[in-house]
């Protein structure tokens, strides 16, 4: 790569970064909309590779998103509303709970005094911050009702989202194709690399994690359901969607619904056949769930997900949420490239080129 072309690229970077920084506010409907689209390629190419035109193939992948998330909406959130409900209605069993039981249990096997931890002050700050936080949806509830302004944005971008999505799957092959002619010539090759690379990395991540995520969110919801859990649903899901770690979806889910239970049941045998449902579940995504849809691709490392989901969130707000995953997985590709270009400098090996040649 010549210098100028160095430059080149740093000054496109530049201005992409500045305009994602300025322009935020009105990206998350294109951006949501790439995020499907880039999601459902595969689906439409495989539907083109079976005789379906581009179009066809688009409309029919449309179609099954639209059924999927109309179905998501009424079947789901309803249900997931009402067990909100519930879960405002137990707090205060939440704390008789830790009172009556967790506090005496600290005191007898670690010697805690009870004395030592205001209940009372830790009631008032819970009460109040969810006070807070009910004000505060109110607030925003009432504001988006009286400005009719910012009801009509809020409609446009739910609108927006998949109208993107299938203009942007319709031609997304189009587009792909586009961008690496624009690449110049001596650098394609490497960037055409990169990008497989990259692409490689989202793909193990986002098409098959989230898959894993959302079946072990359904599994553990069922299983749940089927003990007899109210808060099977709310459980179920807040695990799916923890499990974008290695196991904290499992540790997050198996503490929520031991506490569900022992507050909705009183009756620690029930605890059996919860750590039954999340020990199926593990079972499920080790032996099933993980190998069918990950596989063994290059997926990004746990700490690397949070970390970039917490920087994106914090530089550009929700929409660096949804450019945070893309980012990750491009910089994951560049610094391995960069590791293998290290250890073969000079820099690591303390041999002068010529030197290295020669041997």
């Amino acid at each position: 790569m010549t210098g100028s072309q160095r430059w080149f690229f740093l000054v496109v970077s530049l201005v992409l970064c500045g305009s994602v920084y300025l322009l935020a506010p009105i990206l998350t409907p294109f951006l949501a909309g790439a995020l499907l689209a880039y999601l459902c390629d595969p689906m439409a190419d495989r539907l083109e590779n079976w005789g379906c035109s581009r179009t066809t193939s688009v409309v029919i992948v449309f179609a099954f998103l639209t059924v999927l998330m109309t179905a998501v909406f009424l079947l789901f959130l309803p249900n997931l509303g009402r067990q909100i409900q519930v879960l405002v209605q137990q707090i205060p069993e939440v704390f008789q709970l830790v009172e009556n039981r967790f506090l005496p249990w600290l005191q007898v096997n670690l010697g805690i005094d009870p004395a030592a931890i205001d209940m009372n002050m830790l009631k008032q700050l819970i009460l109040k911050d969810w006070q807070k936080t009910g004000d505060i949806m109110a607030q925003i509830a009432a504001g988006i009702t009286r400005s009719g302004l910012a009801l009509a944005g809020w409609v446009a971008n739910l609108v927006l989202i998949p109208v993107v999505t299938f203009y942007l799957l319709r031609d997304w092959d189009v587009m792909m194709d586009k961008i690496q002619r624009l690449l110049p010539r001596n650098v394609e090759p490497r960037v055409s690399l990169w990008a497989n690379e990259c692409d490689e990395v989202l793909g193990a991540f986002m098409k098959g994690q989230l898959l894993v995520m959302f079946a072990l969110g359904v599994v553990y919801a069922i299983g749940l359901w089927i003990v007899g859990l109210d808060l099977a649903l709310l459980i179920g899901m807040l695990a799916g969607l923890a499990s974008i770690v290695p196991y904290m979806g499992f540790i997050i889910g198996i503490a929520a619904a031991v506490i569900a239970a022992l507050i909705q049941f009183s009756d620690p045998t029930v605890l059996l056949w919860v750590g039954l449902v999340f020990a199926i579940g593990q079972a499920l995504e080790g032996m099933l769930l993980t190998p069918l849809l990950v596989g063994d691709k290059i997926g990004l490392h746990p700490v690397a997900v949070i970390f970039a989901i917490m920087a994106g969130g914090q530089l550009f707000g929700f929409v660096g949420v949804l450019l945070a995953l893309p980012v990750a997985a491009v910089i994951m590709v560049l610094l391995r490239h960069l590791h293998e270009g290290y250890k073969g400098s000079s820099l690591y090996t303390h041999e002068k080129p010529e030197d290295s040649s020669i041997s």
